[in-house]
């Protein structure tokens, strides 16, 4: 976020506001461009800019323009959501990847949106906007609506209270239908979102328990919507999800490995 410009910046605010100047798109930068996104003068962001490339946070390439550095990709393998869960999924996004060689993605939720730790993508795969360490809103994402009907309460009320952009006519929109879609997860387990930003897609996704049987994440598959049933990739989809749960340590997982086994081999009268 911005500074407000009628308070006056902490430098550690002024160093956030150079490094929020990056986008996907725009992902190299000029200094006068960094000062001007930052909304610095031009010589406080030479400073910055030239204490965070001595570091390694940004890195400068032979034409002039400024990229972020490897130094802060090693920060951020650090957070907690990074590479033990990603490290954890690999396997069971792999195989489940080979099963339609399109789009499959790891995510975790952050405030009302989620970030995608992960994602496989065939080259004949179905174009889609998610990325690895991009954000999309909970409300309009197969993963998001994972992540969302088994936050806290009070999480998804806020959701909820705010602004629900569209991005297709098929974005759950409003409240009435945000709840609604909430309520199936929770009962079956599993969600199906149907071209809710790009119209042409959808996606099949399922939540993934941490050691404390708690929601930690949520994967999902996204294929190409016509002559897809969604239905008929729902329980692969599970199955990853469970197996990554019981790498976790989930105890629900190990529980459903278990009754699955019992149910196999339970003798016939």
């Amino acid at each position: 976020m911005r500074h407000n410009a009628q308070v006056s910046p902490s430098v550690t605010g002024r160093v956030l506001d150079v490094l929020d100047a990056f986008s996907a798109d725009r992902p190299v930068l000029t200094l006068s461009e960094l000062s001007r996104r930052a909304g610095l003068p031009l010589s406080t962001a030479h400073r910055l800019v030239r204490e965070l490339t001595d570091r390694g946070a940004l890195e400068r390439d032979e034409r002039g323009g400024y990229r972020i550095g490897l130094w802060l990709w090693e920060v951020a393998s650090l957070a907690p959501h990074g590479p033990g869960l990603r490290e954890s999924a690999m396997p069971f996004l792999e195989d489940l990847y080979e099963a339609t060689h399109q789009n499959v993605q790891l995510a975790v939720m952050d405030g009302a949106e989620v970030v995608y730790l992960e994602r496989i993508s065939g080259r004949n795969a179905v174009r889609i906007q998610s990325r690895v360490g991009g954000r999309l809103p909970v409300h309009a994402t197969g993963v998001g609506l994972v992540l969302l009907a088994y936050a806290r309460p009070e999480v998804q009320e806020q959701v909820l209270a705010a602004p629900l952009k569209r991005y297709s006519p098929g974005t759950l929109a409003t409240p009435e239908s945000l709840r609604r879609a909430l309520a199936d997860v929770r009962r079956d387990g599993f969600a199906i979102s149907d071209g809710q930003i790009e119209p042409h897609v959808i996606s099949v996704a399922a939540p993934v328990y941490g050691a404390d049987d708690t929601v930690r994440a949520a994967i999902s598959i996204v294929v190409p919507k016509e002559g897809t049933d969604a239905r008929s990739l729902v329980p692969a989809v599970r199955a990853a999800a469970r197996g990554i749960s019981r790498v976790l340590g989930a105890p629900r997982a190990t529980r459903v490995a278990h009754d699955a086994h019992r149910e196999t081999h339970r003798p016939r009268r």
